[in-house]
């Protein structure tokens, strides 16, 4: 076993650690398939593609919050906190299919590398399909393993016992915030003022991110830890506005990121035509001639690099860009209070916090 991370700066310990415990879980559940034959090779090979080289987010926040409540290091907590990424795993493969996705971390979506397999072996009948049908049972697959992982890391039971109600509520939750997503996207915005159109993205962020990001990851490794519930707020403040802060970023990159560090197309949200806290801003500030713009052009598959540089320019002259940054730094601000709570309770590590109050600066910066 590696020495245990002790800062921010040796989260490529942890994240080593993490897709070692990955990496075992597929082999090791891969046997229950090995009986049906080497057919299943390219739905284990969809769940094994993605989750191999990710930033273990989600993951290393369960860790945090384990160790804030006191608990030791451990292989077992990291196979605990290695559950996450299996989880995440299901909603980016889910999240691919219902946004039609064509890349995910710089290479082809699931759904769209099975469908190129179908094509190329002369398979009958829809390649699509296939491909949507294929990635949808590899969410399945990373769902069963989550679970699977999370109730056999090695943990004492009664350790695990006192985070399954968060551990269930989290997956519950997302589900929630993915339809609330597809609805909003279904209903549109019309008839409805700024601050309406804001609150209604911000509660998307919140359900479909910013609670499974960080919050209840935090939050089931303190209470598995041992913390007391009447003793989570601080972490649930923190988790809730690092999550929503980490969204944003992600928001502002999904237009202005660099494909080579995204792993997206240029402009690539601006295809799926999120309604983000960006948009909304940029809609509400422009003229009437660049509100037609942007509204005509948002949600277009055929969404070229001049249009893209098209509504980038209203986003910036609008000052979107630059409300988004300052609401990105106020809620960077309220995490780290919330942090400063959570020292003020002395309920909580304090190493273990000063993890977490330097994670603020990593989970929001511009290249994250």
């Amino acid at each position: 076993m590696e020495d245990p991370v002790q800062t921010p700066t040796d989260l490529d310990v942890l994240r080593r650690r993490v897709q070692q415990a990955i990496d075992g879980q597929i082999a090791g559940a891969t046997q229950s398939l090995a009986v049906i034959g080497d057919e299943t090779a390219p739905l284990v090979s969809a769940v094994s593609g993605l989750l191999s080289g990710g930033k273990g987010l989600r993951a290393g926040f369960l860790y945090w919050g384990y160790r804030a409540a006191g608990g030791a290091d451990s292989d077992a907590l990291v196979r605990l906190a290695a559950s996450m990424e299996f989880f995440q795993g299901a909603a980016l493969l889910h999240d691919d299919v219902m946004d039609r996705s064509d890349t995910r971390r710089g290479m082809p979506s699931a759904h769209r590398a099975v469908a190129a397999l179908h094509r190329a072996r002369g398979w009958a009948g829809d390649a699509d399909r296939f491909g949507e049908g294929t990635a949808i049972l590899a969410g399945d697959l990373c769902l069963t393993w989550c679970d699977e992982l999370y109730a056999t890391c090695g943990l004492p039971a009664e350790e695990l016992a006192r985070g399954r109600r968060l551990f269930d509520t989290m997956r519950t939750q997302l589900m929630g915030g993915q339809f609330l997503d597809l609805l909003e996207s279904a209903r549109g915005w019309d008839g409805l003022d700024l601050d309406a159109r804001i609150a209604s993205a911000r509660k998307v962020i919140r359900f479909k991110s910013a609670k499974y990001t960080i919050e209840h990851p935090l939050l089931i490794g303190a209470r598995v830890g041992g913390t007391p519930e009447d003793s989570l707020a601080p972490l649930s403040d923190y988790g809730l506005a690092l999550g929503e802060a980490f969204q944003l970023r992600d928001d502002l990159l999904g237009v202005f990121g660099d494909p080579e560090a995204t792993g997206k197309p240029a402009g690539d949200d601006l295809r799926e035509g999120k309604r983000t806290v960006l948009v909304a801003h940029a809609l509400d500030a422009a003229s009437h001639a660049d509100r037609e713009t942007v509204e005509g052009l948002l949600g277009r598959d055929d969404l070229d690099l001049a249009g893209v540089e098209a509504i980038r320019g209203v986003l910036v002259d609008t000052g979107a860009v630059e409300r988004v940054e300052g609401l990105i730094g106020d809620l960077a601000d309220d995490a780290r209070k919330a942090v400063g709570r959570a020292r003020e309770s002395g309920a909580y590590d304090a190493s273990a916090l000063d993890v977490l109050e330097a994670l603020v600066a990593v989970s929001t910066a511009r290249h994250t």
